[in-house]
């Protein structure tokens, strides 16, 4: 069911005027020249889990400057937009230009395809459209900016007066973040004879036909995928797969994804991850965290789930979270191939969340740009709806592929299976703006919630009831809780069901509708059709002059267990368990609490974990106690592991 858009006029309500206001104190990043403050190096972070990502193809968004669409090589670019490998001049002055429309939408983080200067040759009928065959990682796509900007960053770094920084002007005057797509496992594949040439601001430094100092692996492409050596050593179709033994390679690519930090971007989604071993992503998340404390990072481990030991072990050890593909592959057998098994196959998945230590920061999405969208796959668009509510609603952080809140789809060459790669025709031309269609009014009211009920962003999920058509749960935070029901059958009327809000009357944010709430619960539930319901309450927020963001992993807790954290302040008790303040339990692996700091903020303390067991003496954590130095404001996060017990 489909409903009706509300009036224009009522839409005022839900505009994001300042999505950030309710992330209170979020700190400035020191100037990269200055001296490193370490207070901020070592106490301060950034909240990303409230965000939602709009990913975007930039050639394939909105073309904002005709003038560079010809490029170096003009036979690259297609001006009748049929030849589905070439160019059709999207840019960032197109993006620019849109900037308000994806703001009103709810969108607070743009991931954009890489912006790096690339090889300008085709390889297979196909340009680099794509951004994933890098030439140069220090210089910028010149089909990107405007024509009299230089791409050089040794003539822009200093003055930063190009598109690109007007960019990072304009996300940031909205409040939004820039998300940069960087790719390290390899350069560019053979074209015409040329393969792995990379530049360094303009200067080559390897070749792969050439390769006197080892920038490269030279073992051909994967023949066996259940091969680990061969998935991280050998090539990915065809592609120059770079040596990473090699420290001149290590320091280059650090140094040049540095710079683009210094620019401004926020935060790095990283290509083909698992493709390099981990302890490669260890050494280079080590360093962009320490050159940038609060930039936030997240990889494509392509096919990613939870039953994966090799990707949980990557996600738990190498300091960035992955694209949740195994739920992605769930929703679209759910409500795309509608599935017999419908939403069980989602619950499925995320019973598994104990096996990650950070469920919550993993990203969420339905379809990408190397997989069918979702309405080739199944056309009804009330179901793409129920889809994009969940993601909205569910743990994980929501990313919107470019043109899915305006049904952007086509069909062409569609061999319509869950994993499915349409690659190209799964990446049209944006070409409409309407802030009118359902599913842009549902992005943009649950993208505000998602931003003023911490239940959505930082909690617990609760299944309250499930058949393969009925999906209900709760979003659980402090005293905050959101009810979310999804119907992706017939009409069905649920005999009761616990939705853990007050007892009061409720209206769901999408549709309007009231719901009487007694004992907790609704009686006689009706769901329509294809319908979504969701009711929000917002308990109180944890206010103070510093808050930690404190997880706890690894912990083995029994029914009636609970958490707390004891330390040397007056805010942990003064080692007092009486006065200790309690975790919340998020799965069997993770507790979490955003803990309060005021006399203590800009202060050494000393903490650690204890388990409060009824009947029995607390299980203290068995380490000299965690020792941290408190920011003087702001956010600051703990991610902790449980330290073997001993009894108080």
């Amino acid at each position: 069911m489909v409903s009706t858009p509300p009036s224009q006029a009522s839409s005022d309500q839900y505009k994001v005027e300042n999505p950030e206001a309710e992330v209170k104190a979020i700190v400035e990043t020191p100037d990269s020249d200055a001296d490193i403050n370490l207070e901020f190096l070592y106490t301060r972070d950034i909240e990303f889990r409230q965000e939602t990502i709009y990913f975007i193809v930039v050639d394939r968004f909105n073309d904002g400057n005709p003038n560079n669409n010809k490029g170096f090589n003009s036979d690259l670019y297609n001006p009748d937009r049929t030849e589905w490998g070439k160019y059709w001049g999207g840019d960032i002055k197109g993006i620019i230009d849109k900037l308000d429309y994806l703001r009103n939408l709810g969108v607070t983080a743009l991931w954009l395809t890489p912006l790096f200067e690339q090889v300008e040759e085709l390889f297979i009928e196909s340009a680099a459209i794509h951004g994933y065959w890098t030439k140069d990682f220090k210089r910028l796509n010149p089909r990107f900016i405007a024509p009299d900007d230089d791409p050089s960053l040794n003539k822009t770094q200093d003055t930063r007066n190009t598109i690109f920084d007007r960019l990072i002007e304009e996300l940031h005057k909205r409040n939004m973040k820039l998300i940069l797509d960087i790719v390290c496992n390899h350069s560019s594949p053979d074209t015409g004879g040329h393969k792995g040439q990379l530049y360094d601001d303009g200067v080559k430094i390897a070749d792969f036909n050439d390769d006197k100092n080892n920038w490269y692996h030279h073992y051909g492409e994967v023949s066996n995928w259940e091969d680990e050596w061969q998935v991280q050593n050998c090539e990915l179709s065809g592609l120059a797969t770079f040596n990473e033994n090699n420290i001149e390679y290590r320091n280059y690519i650090k140094s040049a994804i540095k710079q683009w930090l210094d620019r401004g971007v926020d935060a790095l989604r990283i290509d083909t991850v698992k493709h390099m071993p981990i302890w490669f992503w260890q050494e280079f998340n080590s360093e962009m965290y320490n050159h940038k404390p609060d930039v936030f990072i997240f990889g494509e481990w392509i096919y990613s789930r939870p039953d994966d030991d090799l990707c949980v072990e990557f996600v738990n050890n190498s300091g960035m979270t992955i694209l949740d593909f195994g739920l992605c592959i769930a929703l679209r057998q759910a409500l795309g191939s509608n599935d017999e098994a419908g939403f069980y196959l989602v619950n499925d998945i995320l019973k598994e969340d104990y096996r990650y230590n950070s469920a919550t920061e993993l990203i969420t999405f339905i379809d990408n740009h190397d997989m069918h969208r979702f309405l080739t796959l199944n056309p009804d668009v009330d179901n793409l709806r129920l889809a994009i509510d969940f993601l909205m609603t569910s743990r994980g952080i929501p990313c919107l592929f470019y043109g899915t809140e305006q049904y952007l789809h086509n069909d062409t060459n569609g061999d319509h299976n869950v994993y499915g790669n349409n690659d190209p025709y799964n990446r049209p031309m944006m070409d409409q703006w309407d802030t009118e269609t359902p599913l842009y009014w549902d992005v943009r009211k649950l993208s505000g919630l998602r931003r003023l009920n911490p239940a959505i962003s930082m909690g617990s999920q609760w299944e309250k009831y499930i058949t393969p058509d009925t999906f209900c749960y709760v979003r659980r935070y402090n005293e905050s809780r959101c009810f979310v029901a999804l119907n992706r059958g017939d009409a069905v009327t649920v005999g009761e069901v616990d939705t853990e809000l007050p007892d009061r009357e409720h209206t769901c944010v999408l549709t309007g509708r009231k719901f009487e709430v007694k004992d907790g619960k609704i009686y006689n539930f009706e769901l329509g059709s294809k319908e979504a319901i969701v009711i929000s309450h917002v308990g109180e927020r944890i206010k103070a002059q510093t808050i930690v963001r404190a997880q706890l992993n690894g912990v083995q807790t029994q029914l009636g267990e609970k958490i707390v954290v004891i330390g040397d302040c007056p805010e942990l008790g003064h080692w007092d368990i009486s006065k200790a303040y309690p975790l919340e339990y998020i799965n069997s692996n993770t507790w979490f609490a955003e803990i309060p700091f005021n006399e203590s903020a800009g202060k050494l303390i000393t903490y650690k974990y204890v388990i409060l067991r009824e009947g029995t003496s607390p299980l203290r954590e068995n380490l000299l106690s965690r020792r941290w130095v408190i920011a003087n404001e702001g956010t600051v996060k703990w991610r902790d592991t449980w330290a073997s017990g001993r009894e108080a």
